[in-house]
């Protein structure tokens, strides 16, 4: 595997598979010595992603305070 000129490197795919690296996953390196280790960042993962995928798509025209109101309403 190469470097390009712009210091990119390909993960290959079965790597990628086994860490569930996806588009957008943010990762680390971390140096040892003298090894350098790919690490995947933990906390935002799935769920944060199916989020994003939904910001501003939704219809209902309500203000941020008739949302909370239903959203804390007893039942």
């Amino acid at each position: 595997m190469r470097v390009t000129t712009k210091g990119q490197v390909t993960i290959p795919q079965q790597i990628r598979e086994k860490l569930g690296i996806t588009p957008s996953t943010e990762i680390d390196f971390v140096e040892k010595g003298d090894h350098v280790y790919l690490v995947k960042k933990r906390g935002r993962g799935i769920a944060t992603r199916k989020f994003k995928k939904l910001r501003g798509v939704a219809t209902v025209k309500m203000t941020t305070d008739e949302i909370m109101a239903l959203t804390r309403a007893d039942r």
